[in-house]
């Protein structure tokens, strides 16, 4: 073998053995990347599935992609669980109910619940389901959590759950479910009910979404401090739920917020003491400075104060610790949402202070009563209306001292708006209504960001609206129920 020929033979195992760890790590990375695909785990639980209870699942190993299917029973799933765990934006963690054959959702139920005992987790006495805040697992931030599709119900004083430590109650303020911190959180297509509060949200959490939820019969008896909805983040928003009536003789409001980002859209909002509630964060700065905490959107949503309500406000904006400081001082953008009170007398918004403003635009500000029992404001704040279909006769203020309110373009047609059929809550526009075509322009940032495009329907969820109603005043619009179903 010549020189010549030794060296191009030893280049080549050079280069073949040179090549070796390239080739070794390219195949690593491609047998841990299919890994990572595959390694995704669905855990069905149900009759005659692996896991036949909740507390059998490892909430404490999920990881990214992975699916808790739990599946419909006609017993309820007596189980309470924390996840603290992070998914990401293309594999989350969804922990997701299996219907019945006639769409019933499993059930959890908080009543003598029990916990799994590889998780250790503070707080057990403030709901069923908890995200955030742990031991066992680790303590991280969640992220990218899916909730759906789950009855949750029962977790108030009255009743107990099992803990480590024996039978316990739970807190006043506990509730379905409980965010003590995450961020890209889904809760979807669930029923709360029959707690403290029906959905917790505490101030480290961010990007937030409800949608398509039942909120109702939660809070205290004969307390302020417990509600259907009690949430404080940075993003978070409400979409096509229905958040009706508290339990009998709670006092507390229906929605209420301490959040910066804000959205309340496509909802029908029922009852409570106020509608919503949207005042200023306890959390510090983190919130505060946030920018979008100074604007707050609330379009395409039914409001109704029933007659036996207690408070005549249905919305409070700005805040409501004592730190002025602390309060909104911003707008409240106030459009398209159709407004329905049955009390002697109300008033659309409390504004906290006179550096509040709230921007009335293209609703239907209807009252059963004559046209001077609603009032706009209180006694603070500012407010500008355009384009609203109002009874005649409406004030500015029912005191004698209020901030400026500011009108054009209203609508002041007659009694009736042109509803279906207003007593039995069917509130589509009838041809012969006043409302059709009636819109006016909202500010060019609005109409860019947050434009009007769905419409809330029933009995939860969201529907496109159809072109032909855009121009309506309302959430609404002329659309028929048959037609909307």
């Amino acid at each position: 073998m010549s020189q010549r020929d030794f060296t191009n033979q030893r280049g080549t195992q050079q280069n073949w053995f040179g090549t070796l760890p390239c080739l070794l790590l390219a195949s690593f990375c491609f047998l841990n990347l299919f890994a990572n695909e595959v390694e995704a785990t669905i855990y069905e639980v149900g009759p005659e599935q692996k896991y036949l209870s909740v507390e059998k699942v490892p909430w404490e190993s999920l990881n990214a992609g992975d699916e808790v299917r739990i599946h419909w029973r006609p017993r309820p799933y007596h189980a309470k669980w924390v996840i603290c765990r992070r998914g990401t934006k293309d594999k989350p963690i969804v922990v997701k109910g299996i219907p019945s054959e006639k769409g019933e959702l499993p059930v959890i139920d908080g009543r003598r619940a029990v916990t799994r005992p590889q998780l250790r987790f503070w707080g057990e006495q403030r709901g069923i389901i908890k995200i955030g805040g742990a031991r066992d697992p680790a303590d991280t931030m969640p992220a990218y959590i899916v909730i759906e599709n789950l009855d949750i119900r029962s977790a108030r004083p009255s009743f107990f759950y099992f803990s480590s430590d024996g039978l316990q109650k739970y807190f006043q303020n506990a509730a379905a479910i409980f965010i003590e911190k995450g961020e890209h959180i889904t809760i979807r297509n669930c029923y709360l009910h029959d707690c403290g509060n029906g959905l917790f949200v505490a101030y480290e959490s961010k990007d937030l979404l409800i949608e398509n939820c039942s909120i109702y019969h939660n809070g205290i008896a004969d307390s302020y401090y417990e509600h259907n909805v009690y949430t404080e983040a940075a993003g978070i928003t409400f979409q096509g739920n229905y958040l009706g009536p508290l339990r009998k003789d709670c006092l507390g409001n229906n929605l209420k917020d301490r959040s910066a980002g804000l959205v309340v859209r496509y909802n029908w909002i029922e009852s409570g003491n106020r509608q919503l509630d949207l005042v200023d964060s306890e959390g510090g700065d983190t919130i505060r400075y946030d920018p979008r905490y100074r604007s707050t959107y609330v379009y395409g949503n039914v409001l109704i104060k029933r007659k036996e309500d207690s408070n005549s406000q249905l919305i409070h904006y700005g805040g409501d610790s004592g730190d002025e400081s602390a309060y909104r001082k911003g707008t409240l953008f106030f459009y398209n949402n159709t407004v329905v009170t049955r009390r002697p007398s109300s008033t659309l918004v409390l504004l906290s202070t006179n550096s509040e403003h709230l921007d009335c635009r293209n609703n239907i500000l209807y009252t059963t009563q004559a046209g001077n029992s609603f009032s706009i404001l209180d006694e603070k704040g500012t407010a500008s209306l355009s384009f609203n279909w109002i009874k005649a006769g409406w004030k500015a203020a029912h005191s004698s001292r209020f901030g400026n309110v500011s009108s054009e373009h209203e609508i002041e047609s007659g009694d009736d708006p042109g509803f279906q059929d207003e007593e039995k809550n069917l509130f589509f526009l009838t041809p012969k209504s006043a409302c059709l075509n009636k819109n006016g322009p909202l500010p060019d940032a609005v109409q860019k960001n947050f434009p009007i495009q769905k419409q809330f329907k029933g009995p939860r969820g969201t529907k496109e609206r159809p072109a032909e109603s855009l121009k309506d005043l309302g959430a609404l619009g002329r659309e028929s129920e048959e037609k909307a179903d």
